[in-house]
């Protein structure tokens, strides 16, 4: 039997001490990553105090959002949005979406929050590890699509950037993605919610300032 308490309050732990490390006046929220988690996990950690959970499917989103509804729940969309799943998305009202990759998406995005007249607040994703597996606005070109989005676009709101961490067993590869994107954030105005770190590199995030975790394994793992 899967003790979520005891799980919580030992990545609560080790978040802690990355945190102090870097800052005592850092704060670091999770969102704790449901995609193959059942409802009742999902229950045991609204009980344990957690209230972020992310999806990475438009459709898994929906059926947890609705199954869940009766807890004031805070759900995220993690994973890569496809054009024909805009609509669904906003009609679900997230409190964020990670994974904006392009200007492209984010144009298409705006014209239907026009239509359907809502917002939805996003991150703009950056490969800043240079991965063809990986989506996400290359370094270089991210701090002038970042602009224009934030120009062009009035209801889909950027509130910062996201970014995964270089896929290689080498951590300085890893560290060196995540500096990559903590450089580009601190040069854009306005933006306050970094999003980088998973349960294998979340410590390593924590101290290149990260401020927003994607957890999943760590606390769902059978």
């Amino acid at each position: 039997m899967t003790d979520y308490s005891q799980r919580i309050d030992t990545l609560i732990a080790k978040i802690e001490k990355a945190r102090i490390a870097y800052s005592r006046h850092h704060i670091v929220k999770i969102v704790a990553v449901s995609k193959n988690a059942s409802l009742e996990a999902i229950q045991h950690y609204y009980n344990c105090s957690q209230r972020a959970f992310g999806e990475n499917k438009v459709q898994d989103l929906k059926i947890k959002m609705h199954s869940l509804e009766h807890l004031p729940l805070e759900w995220h969309m993690i994973g890569s949005l496809q054009e024909n799943k805009i609509n669904a998305l906003l009609s679900l009202k997230p409190a964020l979406l990670h994974s904006l990759d392009s200007l492209k998406l984010a144009l298409k995005i705006e014209k239907r929050c026009e239509m359907l007249g809502v917002n939805l607040n996003a991150l703009l994703q950056v490969n800043s590890a240079y991965e063809e597996s990986k989506s996400g606005v290359m370094p270089e070109e991210t701090l002038e699509i970042y602009s224009q989005i934030s120009e062009t676009c009035k209801r889909l709101k950027l509130k910062g950037l996201m970014c995964i961490g270089a896929h290689a067993d080498d951590e300085k590869e890893i560290e060196k993605s995540f500096i990559t994107t903590k450089k580009l954030f601190d040069r854009l105005k306005n933006a306050s919610v970094l999003s980088m770190g998973m349960s294998d590199d979340f410590e390593l995030a924590i101290a290149c300032g990260a401020n927003l975790l994607r957890i999943g394994s760590f606390l769902f793992k059978e």
